[in-house]
């Protein structure tokens, strides 16, 4: 019996808040995966304003459900923007709603603390649904919280089915440097291993915001001016988070500039860049073995000095997705495409190994139109 070819599209606002991605894929959720074309569209500074304030609005929730302060308004706004991209790459693409078998909306997570089983996505799938007249799976991390894990990292999965197609030999660490970084360590036998390492770009971004007005690092040019600071560093690496034992993942507001507080403006981003480059050095501790192979996908991949950062600790191989032939900035909105069809298949997508959930599990709401 043949199975099912599903076409899919995946919706990825991440922690760095600065835009939407959407990409088409085909797949059944296993074996096949055929990628298609995708699209972009920036937040507004309006709209970063939002977002921004709905973190902050967002610490002290104990309610999942619950849309204090400016967090009611961002659902809207951040549902109707993931509306819009959709409608327009319809458009341009000349596809139909009947066209596209499921969308993976991930919406943009506000708070994610695990030890309290608590994450929250600010996205009304529901509504997506009705407005796009497409079925939508979405709120995936809940079910594996609700079950004992960590509600992430839920994109290894799809990076271990991005390393068989490309036969690459382990042990490969992929690693996503999205506002938050995490890894996925790929052997080729076993599930594989995946946890958050720490931060990605958000306190470059944060610091960048504070000092010049700038969204990030452009290049990794103010990175690059600088010198790193080592006793700044040395703070910032003593974070308990780093000898935790797995498994472990972080929420964007984890980490303090406070020790780049006192540098000059190209010592501090310096500094910031380096924590992220360190912290996948420190990451190689808790896996089986050191990975021949890193491979660095996300925002982090577009900055130049931290790729040479990261590639001067590492006694390995250190490529880019693009590289690959995997969009950097596009594999995450994939992955969400993918673990929708997953979901709408009941195949897990979240193992002991990757969020410590007691056993494979399947996540994910679906409602229909």
């Amino acid at each position: 019996m043949t199975t099912k070819i599903y076409t899919a599209i995946g919706l990825m606002s991440g922690t760095s808040m600065d835009g939407i991605d959407l990409a088409l894929i085909k797949t059944d959720g296993q074996e096949f995966l055929e990628t298609g074309s995708w699209a972009r569209v920036s937040y507004t500074p309006a709209q970063r304003a939002i977002l921004r304030q709905s973190l902050k609005d967002a610490v002290k929730l104990k309610d999942r459900n619950a849309r204090p302060g400016v967090l009611a308004a961002a659902e809207i706004m951040i549902t109707a923007a993931h509306g819009q991209i959709v409608a327009e790459f319809l458009a341009a693409g000349h596809l139909e709603a009947k066209d596209i078998d499921v969308i993976g909306f991930h919406g943009q997570t506000v708070l994610h603390r695990p030890q309290d089983k608590l994450t929250v996505q600010l996205g009304d799938g529901s509504a997506l649904a009705q407005l796009l007249k497409i079925p939508v799976v979405f709120d995936m991390r809940a079910e594996d919280i609700a079950a004992g894990g960590q509600g992430a990292p839920l994109v290894p999965v799809f990076h271990q089915a991005l390393v068989k197609s490309a036969n690459l030999h382990g042990p490969v660490a992929f690693v996503n440097l999205g506002g938050v970084g995490n890894i996925t360590y790929i052997d080729g036998v076993a599930d594989p291993i995946a946890f958050d390492t720490g931060p990605g770009n958000a306190l470059i971004d944060d610091e960048m915001k504070e000092r010049f007005g700038s969204d990030f690092d452009d290049g990794g040019v103010v990175g690059g001016q600088g010198q790193v600071n080592q006793s700044a560093l040395a703070k910032l690496m003593a974070h308990p988070y780093f000898e935790q034992n797995l498994p472990k993942s972080l929420d964007r507001n984890a980490f303090s500039r406070e020790p780049v507080q006192n540098l000059s403006n190209e010592e501090a981003i310096a500094t910031l860049t380096a924590f992220t480059a360190e912290t996948l050095r420190s990451a190689i501790k808790h896996l089986p073995a050191a990975p021949h192979h890193w491979i660095i996908a996300g925002g982090g991949a577009l900055n130049p000095t931290l790729l040479a950062m990261i590639g001067n600790r590492m006694n390995a191989k250190v490529s880019t997705a693009d590289e690959h032939g995997w969009p950097a900035q596009l594999i995450e909105a994939q992955a969400w495409a993918y673990l929708a069809v997953r979901s709408l298949r009941g195949l897990p997508i979240t193992f002991p190994t990757t969020t410590g959930v007691k056993a494979p599990l399947c996540g994910g709401t679906l409602v229909q139109p």
